[in-house]
């Protein structure tokens, strides 16, 4: 009878919390879910309500309603009902008339959220048509306008693509369930926000070249969870753009992602760093660069990463681990403490992305297959990487005839300390598997590296390498010696490895040639 009392008791204190979330329904103040009317007056009205009322749920219901921006503010939940689309308008001055805005913004707003199974899509391929016909016009301008790039001749500059969604500075931000397709640049960009949550959220957007799907940049006390990510540009990306603060406190796990760039990054905006960033559960597939691109190339400090159960099928790189200096004029910058564990990755041969609809350019050399790497510069290491259960298995074929690069000139692997940062910036390598060069503390345990084809080159190589552990390797074919090659690396641990064959002539410690 107690237990009965309780709960009705409860149900009543709970009841007026409930009762008071009122909720503005779009079409009482006129919009129109016809795909055609513009109804941008309407939405915003019912968002300027809502807020004005201290807070309140605005609701798209089914149907199909073009907008141009919308300002969302604090204390509003934009909840798309199931069969609701916002459509964003294809006129790129809806956008603005200097840089195009995003199509839903929020600047220093607080207890947001957009919720709901509903749509936004940028509608990217008539926004860029629109974009393309005023510069053909002159009615628009761009810097990059009839410029060289790898992918197409004619491309506008980021600043006249609108992104789906820019948050800036806001906290308590919730973002659940809704489908993100088609932006006609970055999807969706979090900047410097705080308790920042993404649950649920699909991305579907194909429509364009640089189409990141998640962008969190310099934001504190991020989840991202149970996300689909399907994006032309770096699938999860943290980046970081002011060198007075960083993403801190990250947690993403239970993700898919498909990516024509890195699935998972960290950069390529590096100026402040990432901190205490936790990353598990994540299937990635059909991605054209890496699965794992940790990056500091602009003086930032990455550090304290634990990132584990991961499997990548059809991706073009496993793991790729940079610290550079691009941004010459800041210090160069720290790259520490990143525990990887239970990774499993597929590297074909041919082209991962092949047949998506803005697949990554071919790189414009003959080359063989790229191996991992984690690499530093010269007096500046990487520092205390831990690879743990880790399995890759490369297509390769390798062969003297596409590219040679003899092990015998292992001080001619350039630096390209100011180079933008991706797997196959320092051109062929002389490694098919691993290659760690600048590097301290770095442990080996329970990796396997394994080829479909044989490759003529060694699969390790550590140039520069203080204090490696080499525990539980095993690399179970191949048939020309070495399989691993140490230089200038003093003293390695090695136990329990496995290769194909003697350790005296698998395993060789690189000398200069004699003249």
């Amino acid at each position: 009878m107690k237990l009965t009392c309780c709960l009705f008791l409860l149900s009543l204190a709970a009841a007026p919390v409930f009762a008071q979330t009122k909720v503005w329904d779009i079409t009482t103040l006129g919009a129109k879910g016809d795909g055609t009317t513009s109804n941008t007056q309407a939405i915003q009205q019912a968002i300027d309500n809502a807020a004005a009322a201290g807070g309140g749920q605005v609701l798209v219901p089914a149907g199909k309603f073009v907008t141009g921006v919308l300002q969302l503010k604090s204390g509003v939940d934009l909840h798309l009902a199931a069969g609701a689309t916002l459509l964003g308008s294809t006129k790129r001055l809806d956008y603005g008339t200097v840089r195009a805005s995003a199509l839903i913004v929020a600047d220093k707003q607080n207890n947001i959220s957009i919720t709901g199974k509903g749509t936004l899509d940028g509608r990217g391929r008539e926004v860029v048509a629109d974009v393309d016909r005023m510069l053909k016009e002159g009615t628009l301008q761009d810097p990059e306008w009839q410029t060289y790039n790898p992918w197409h001749q004619k491309r506008s500059t980021e600043f006249n693509r609108p992104h789906l969604l820019t948050f800036n500075s806001c906290d308590n931000v919730k973002i659940i369930g809704v489908l993100f397709k088609d932006a006609a640049c970055w999807v969706q960009t979090y900047h410097e926000c705080t308790n920042l949550t993404l649950d649920s959220v699909r991305v579907q957007s194909t429509a364009y070249y640089n189409n990141d799907g998640i962008d969190i940049e310099d934001c504190r006390n991020v989840t991202v969870s149970h996300c689909d990510v399907n994006a032309d540009d770096d699938g999860i990306c943290l980046k970081s753009g002011n060198a007075k603060t960083a993403c801190e406190n990250i947690q993403i796990s239970d993700c898919k992602v498909r990516s024509s760039a890195s699935a998972l990054k960290f950069g390529t905006a590096s100026h402040g760093g990432f901190k205490h960033v936790t990353i598990k559960n994540v299937l990635i597939y059909d991605t054209y660069r890496s699965a794992i691109a940790l990056e500091s190339v602009d003086g930032g400090t990455l550090e304290d990463v634990s990132i584990e159960n991961v499997l990548a099928r059809n991706t073009g790189n496993a793991i790729f681990i940079r610290l550079g200096h691009r941004k010459t004029e800041a210090p160069i910058g720290v790259v520490r403490n990143i525990h990887i564990k239970n990774v499993k990755v597929e590297v074909p041969a041919g082209k991962p992305d092949k047949g998506y609809e803005m697949e990554g350019p071919e790189v414009r050399e003959p080359h063989n297959m790229f191996p991992a790497s984690i690499t530093g510069l010269p007096g500046h290491p990487v520092e205390n990487v831990v690879l743990e259960n880790i399995k890759v298995t490369y297509g390769g074929g390798g062969s003297k005839q596409i590219a040679y690069f003899a092990t015998d000139t292992l001080p001619k692997v350039p630096e390209q300390a100011g180079d933008y940062p991706e797997f196959s910036m320092f051109g062929e390598l002389p490694c098919w598997g691993l290659y760690v060069r600048h590097a301290t503390g770095i442990q080996l345990k329970s990796v396997m590296l394994e080829k479909k084809k044989e490759d003529f080159r060694p699969a390790m190589i550590f140039d520069d390498v203080q204090q490696l552990v080499l525990d539980g390797v095993n690399i179970p074919s191949g048939k020309t010696p070495p399989a691993i090659i140490f230089k200038e690396t003093p003293s390695p641990t090695v136990k329990s490895i496995k290769l194909p064959f003697p350790n005296k002539d698998a395993i060789v410690t690189w000398q200069a040639p004699t003249k």
